[in-house]
């Protein structure tokens, strides 16, 4: 435990924290994942490949679904040829997409399901979801079970992973963001047991979606952690090469000529409606000002921002559960492209800032953190209101939650500034 002490808060600070209780956490989650499910239920209700709502059923997954059955067939090839893409799924579901669906994601990810293309899209597409959820609330369990703090919450942790918001997107989307989550979790339970360059390799995964490696190598970099970045560059590079061996430097170079002009692939409706899905600093950026180089401007300079602010976090002595939260929430915000459904990989560092908070409800920072991760949870359903606001909530609150574990932190070390932690010293701060 801490031995920081209570440090005068604002009034309405600590009113808002102290109304958080967890009956009112439960009773609110529970209503929030009664109503996406229902929704989703009653949607998911109509027959064959259309919802309700008239939006194509797991509709993301359906470009696996075709490179699976097409590195099956041998057709690799063809496997970034949009116009081909787009001629096999109208002939999967009978008529046009009503949107496009681009293959954006290497080869070698294809090739994770082709177990799968030797069923019908519908069938494959029900299987994948049932296995994301499973693996969700197996990490979900493996991340409760590393904190003992959280460990009489059970139930409210169950009902809050199953309202999620970020859960229901990546569901009824047929997204992978629950092996993003995954990587995430490997990663902090290889740093928990001490064995960095093994949390570094499963961080490497990640490049199967590039973006999420934008921060986390510039963090673990300047932060000096030299083994966890070189079990992330070899696990990297290892993915890619074992890709260029097995389908060759054509695909390959396909593949990133895709990703290079991906918006050639993307109509002007999706473009459009891009950044009220997205919750990091280049979409807030994006939608708040007018002028883009601008915007870009600012997206870069407060990407340096938080990235300096995770390595301080890292490089500090203090528990792995903050400093793994403070590298996921740069790896988030820093992302270029990251949509709703990507949030599920931020489910850990809010169940480790909870868990923190139990343990040391006393510390000067711990209402703050209350109330931050509360909005972490609930502001992605906002999204869609920045339509018109052109303010996407969710971003500062991750953005201010990386700042205040940063302060925290910090403030902790200027009370005993002649202590000087060993770097596998577990005081909680």
């Amino acid at each position: 435990m801490s031995d920081s002490s209570p440090t005068a808060e604002p009034g309405w600070l600590a009113k808002a924290a102290a109304w958080l209780t967890p009956r009112r956490l439960r009773a609110q989650a529970l209503l929030l994942a009664l109503c996406a499910w229902g929704v989703c239920a009653a949607d998911f209700a109509t027959p064959g490949f259309f919802d309700r709502a008239g939006n194509l059923k797991f509709q993301d997954f359906l470009p696996l679904y075709v490179s699976a059955r097409w590195i099956a067939a041998g057709r690799s090839a063809e496997l970034y040829d949009q116009g081909v893409v787009a001629s096999e799924i109208r002939t999967i579901i009978g008529e046009p997409a009503g949107t496009r669906l681009p293959n954006l994601y290497g080869p070698h990810v294809g090739l994770a399901f082709v177990p799968l293309a030797r069923f019908s899209f519908p069938v494959a597409a029900r299987v994948w979801v049932t296995f994301s959820l499973v693996l969700y609330f197996a990490c979900i369990w493996m991340i409760w079970r590393s904190c003992p703090s959280l460990q009489p919450h059970g139930r409210l942790v169950a009902t809050a992973a199953a309202a999620f918001p970020p859960l229901f997107h990546f569901f009824v989307r047929g997204q992978i963001s629950v092996l993003v989550l995954a990587c995430f979790v490997a990663a902090f339970l290889a740093f928990r047991s001490d064995r960095p360059w093994l949390a570094g390799i499963a961080l490497g995964l990640l490049v199967f979606k590039p973006q999420f490696l934008v921060a986390v190598p510039l963090v673990l970099l300047l932060a000096r952690a030299w083994e966890s970045f070189g079990g992330l560059v070899v696990s990297a590079a290892a993915q890619f090469g074992l890709a260029w061996m097995y389908f060759g430097s054509a695909v390959m170079r396909s593949y990133f000529e895709t990703l290079w002009h991906v918006s050639r692939w993307i109509g002007a409706a999706e473009l459009s409606l891009a950044p009220i899905q997205m919750h990091s600093l280049r979409s807030f950026w994006t939608l708040l000002i007018p002028w883009p180089q601008l915007a870009l401007g600012l997206y870069l300079l407060t990407s340096v921002v938080g990235i300096a602010v995770a390595a301080a976090v890292w490089k500090s002595a203090s528990p792995i559960a903050l400093r793994f939260s403070a590298l996921t929430l740069a790896a988030v915000l820093v992302n270029p492209h990251l949509f709703v459904y990507d949030l599920v990989v931020i489910a850990p560092a809010l169940l480790l800032i909870v868990n923190w908070i139990l343990r040391d409800p006393n510390h000067a920072s711990s209402n703050a953190l209350r109330l931050l991760t509360y909005l972490a949870f609930v502001l992605p359903l906002f999204g869609p209101l920045s339509r018109w606001t052109h303010l996407q909530l969710s971003v500062p609150a991750f953005a201010v939650l990386l700042w205040v574990l940063w302060r925290c932190l910090s403030s902790a070390a200027e009370e005993k500034p002649g202590h000087k932690l060993a770097p596998n010293e577990s005081r909680v701060v």
